[in-house]
């Protein structure tokens, strides 16, 4: 009983239902525009792409809470807590998108969604760490247009600055985006929220 006490008090400080509802939102509304504009039923890997930034974007609000020192108390197990917390994060987004496998516009294949989903979400958590969770969509945001609208099909630079966008079986891709999530996780489990974070919420 206390365990859901306690995550029920937790989902609620970082607003999670509403940020479900966002998320979940951006996958319908993405889902229905890609739904006339598919070939053979799979949508464009550009439009994939920008529907999981925008889910990772409106999940990232539940990064942080409103009391900094309770994120750090040494009574938590916090580096745990924030690991399963991106995880989380990671299983909804790609789980949300998975079930449109079974429909007319299908978010595929899984392997591009799971590899940019992570990615994006390291990218996030790393900005949250440094920056705020506020402004952590920023720079995933910047990368994503750069790469969607600038495609770069050879060299490794190229690949690698637009890893978002390329074929699943890129290596080079799959090398950037492992870093990103590996660092993003990392660095967000074992610090958490940039302190500067506090303010923003209490604002």
């Amino acid at each position: 009983m206390h365990d859901v006490r306690w995550l029920t008090l937790y989902l609620r400080s970082r607003r999670a239902p509403m940020a479900l509802s966002l998320a979940a939102g951006c996958a319908v509304l993405m889902w229905l525009l890609a739904l006339g504009n598919t070939q053979n039923g799979v949508v464009a890997p550009e439009l994939i792409v920008l529907t999981v930034l925008l889910m990772v974007a409106g999940l990232t609000t539940t990064l942080t809470s409103p009391d900094y020192a309770l994120d750090r108390t040494a009574a938590l197990r916090w580096p745990v807590r924030r690991a399963g917390h991106l995880l989380t994060v990671l299983l909804i987004v790609v789980g949300l998108l998975a079930v449109t496998l079974v429909t007319p516009a299908r978010f595929s294949p899984a392997w591009v969604v799971v590899r940019d989903a992570a990615g994006l979400l390291g990218m996030t958590a790393l900005s949250a760490t440094l920056l705020t969770p506020a402004r952590s969509w920023f720079l995933p945001l910047g990368w994503t247009l750069f790469a969607v609208m600038f495609p770069q099909g050879e060299g490794a630079l190229g690949r690698v600055l637009t890893w978002q966008s390329q074929a699943p079986g890129d290596t080079a891709a799959l090398v950037t985006a492992l870093v990103l999530a590996l660092g993003g996780f990392a660095a967000y489990t074992l610090t958490g929220p940039s302190r500067r974070a506090v303010a923003e919420v209490g604002g």
